[in-house]
């Protein structure tokens, strides 16, 4: 083993260090009256709230990647199916929180259907009613590859994290036509992304290093969905480490994004070990930055976001797509269920680069177990 190899080992216990009390902090935010998890300590002191759709089924998420899910008391798992049982509409079918702007928000909307039918699948149940009909009409712009890519060059890409999420809507219509026409859009999709490609940085958009990275980890879905190679991936790289090294990261997003992009074309890009250990050893700092007293971590450097789905938007930065704010927390330097989300997600993607084996975090795992049994 090279001492690079070995520093990288080291990292990688030091970052499973930041997760001590972390599985305390989970199970806090279970609510066994509802079934379902609140996002944030303060979420609990909201007047007429229950926990929502996507803290739950992240929550949940968290318990499958810990190898948790399997060994949850019987009764809580019915909890578990009950509590998106009765978040779905009869009418329209989609799993909906009581707040109306979530109605209003097609991304959560969606994310609440995707949220739901996975956990209850995972759970071996099933929704009470039937599902939104899947084969949903294509939109206009989708009429042929003309317009689509017409309809991309009027994406906002100021903001390029939102930009970029916004020109992926169209991937679940592409990828359900017929092969011959998919091949069409596929094509025309690609040859225009590729016009717009920073040359120097292989970054899409505009806004901050963080954001632009932010948006290319979006838009490689388009790539990742449909097998095609990640463009100019050697500029992406450089670039990534000289954000890491010379930016602040002031959001969980912003410190996992980087890494799942290196994820994402790892496999056709060496990674020098010296810097592997480099950009382990940056994202074990800004972390750090993130974690909180009550053993979670925050979304966000100086606060846990009261509204998840909208991000705190900095002097000077421009941010189209702006949803509308769904609250679910009181904003407090807190532990939040996004963020810890993501931060399992940076220790297991990090293993990976590594060529290490992820295992769950036992015995910091049985801390959970054991505050639940008291429910049970």
């Amino acid at each position: 083993m090279t001492s690079s190899q070995q520093q990288i080992q080291e990292l990688l216990t030091e970052m499973d260090a930041l997760f001590t009390d972390f599985y305390r902090w989970l199970a806090g935010q279970y609510d066994p009256v509802s079934g379902g998890f609140y996002y944030a300590q303060s979420s609990f002191e909201i007047d007429n709230f229950i926990p929502d759709i996507e803290s739950t089924a992240q929550a949940f998420n968290i318990l499958a990647r810990s190898g948790l899910s399997d060994r949850l008391p019987e009764p809580m798992k019915q909890d578990l199916s009950a509590f998106f049982q009765k978040k779905q509409d009869p009418v329209t079918g989609y799993f909906l929180d009581t707040d109306e702007n979530m109605r209003k928000d097609e991304v959560m909307v969606m994310r609440g259907l995707g949220y739901s039918t996975g956990a209850l699948r995972r759970l071996g149940s099933a929704p009470l009613y039937p599902l939104p009909h899947e084969a949903q009409a294509r939109p206009d712009y989708l009429r042929t590859p003309d317009t689509y890519v017409s309809w991309l060059k009027n994406v906002d890409l100021r903001n390029s994290w939102r930009g970029c999420d916004f020109m992926g809507t169209p991937n679940h219509h592409i990828a359900r036509m017929e092969e011959a026409e998919r091949k069409l859009f596929i094509a025309a999709g690609e040859a225009y992304f590729a016009s717009i490609q920073d040359a120097e940085t292989g970054l899409w958009g505009e806004g901050n290093r963080y954001i632009r990275i932010s948006g290319t980890f979006k838009l490689s879905a388009f790539y990742t969905r449909f097998g095609l190679p990640l463009p100019n991936v050697d500029r992406i790289y450089h670039t990534i480490l000289q954000c890491l090294r010379e930016d602040e990261a002031r959001d969980m997003c912003w410190i996992r994004n980087p890494i799942d992009l290196l994820g994402t074309f790892g496999h056709v890009l060496t990674i020098p070990q010296e810097e592997l250990a480099e950009i382990i050893q940056i994202t074990i700092g800004n972390m750090r930055k993130l974690l909180r007293a009550d053993g979670g971590f925050s979304r966000e450097i100086h606060q846990s976001p009261p509204a998840p789905n909208v991000a705190q938007v900095k002097e000077g930065e421009f941010y189209p797509y702006m949803p509308i704010p769904v609250p679910i927390g009181k904003g407090r330097i807190e532990g939040d269920m996004n963020a810890g989300t993501q931060a399992l997600l940076i220790r297991e993607f990090c293993h990976r680069l590594a060529g290490v084996d992820h295992q769950p975090l036992n015995p910091l795992t049985e801390t959970f177990m054991q505050a639940i049994q008291a429910h049970y």
